[in-house]
């Protein structure tokens, strides 16, 4: 390789990066490990005071082309962007699916259980089990479950740098937002719709007016003396 295309080369690589535009690199090097199918995983819900914790899993072949502009991980993504994106994910992604934790299994299992359990739900909602999972963080959250015999590979902030694992997030936050705006109608007063069951002003009024819903992550600190609803609130 040529000295001037060795520096464009690195120009695009450090600028891809600086834009913060994820690409399929870790993907290729799978794939040159002898993987034909490579899953990307990402979750959203984790920090939430309500509502689920939901997986997103995007699969990707050698033959994938680049994700599709503007996949990014999805908290750097503007909520209509993301939307928009959907359509564009669902046609690019050789397979994908959605897997969930319900917010009693995130208080009895505990927050890393129940990762694992969305993390499982999602995969074995694929067509397929993939060759390798990639997923986001340093815990390979499906060490002790039925698949724990799948091969992981585990990269720290993979939602900004892997191509599937962005795509992963966006489809999760974008199905997860959707139903937060939907139990917003069935349990108003919370401001789910907006706050999507994260800690905010709107959120914290609703617990003190009407107290713990049936959604609520009862287990956390901030449900402490808190009373619980068993009902939609009215009003």
């Amino acid at each position: 390789m040529s000295f001037l295309a060795l520096s464009l080369e690195r120009c695009v690589d450090v600028t891809s990066k600086a834009n913060n535009t994820p690409t399929l690199d870790i993907e290729h090097e799978l794939f040159t490990g002898g993987a034909r199918t490579v899953a990307g995983l990402d979750e959203v819900g984790r920090g939430a005071w309500a509502g689920p914790v939901m997986m997103g899993v995007v699969v990707v072949t050698a033959q994938t082309p680049a994700p599709p502009a503007g996949v990014r991980d999805s908290k750097l993504v503007a909520p209509k962007k993301r939307i928009s994106l959907v359509p564009a994910i669902e046609n690019w992604a050789v397979d994908f699916a959605l897997g969930a934790a319900s917010p009693a299994e995130c208080d009895e299992f505990g927050m890393t259980k129940a990762l694992g359990l969305a993390a499982v739900r999602a995969i074995l909602g694929l067509k397929a089990l993939p060759d390798v999972v990639l997923l986001d963080g340093p815990i390979n959250l499906l060490a002790r479950s039925e698949l724990g015999s799948l091969r992981v590979r585990n990269e720290v902030k993979a939602d900004l740098r892997c191509g599937s694992v962005a795509a992963a997030s966006i489809l999760a936050k974008v199905a997860r937002d959707q139903l937060m705006a939907d139990y917003d109608l069935v349990l108003p007063g919370y401001d789910f719709c907006g706050n999507k069951g994260y800690h905010s002003t709107s959120h914290v009024a609703g617990l003190d007016r009407f107290g713990l819903s049936s959604i609520h992550r009862t287990s956390w600190s901030f449900a402490d003396g808190r009373e619980h609803r068993n009902e939609a609130p009215k009003g």
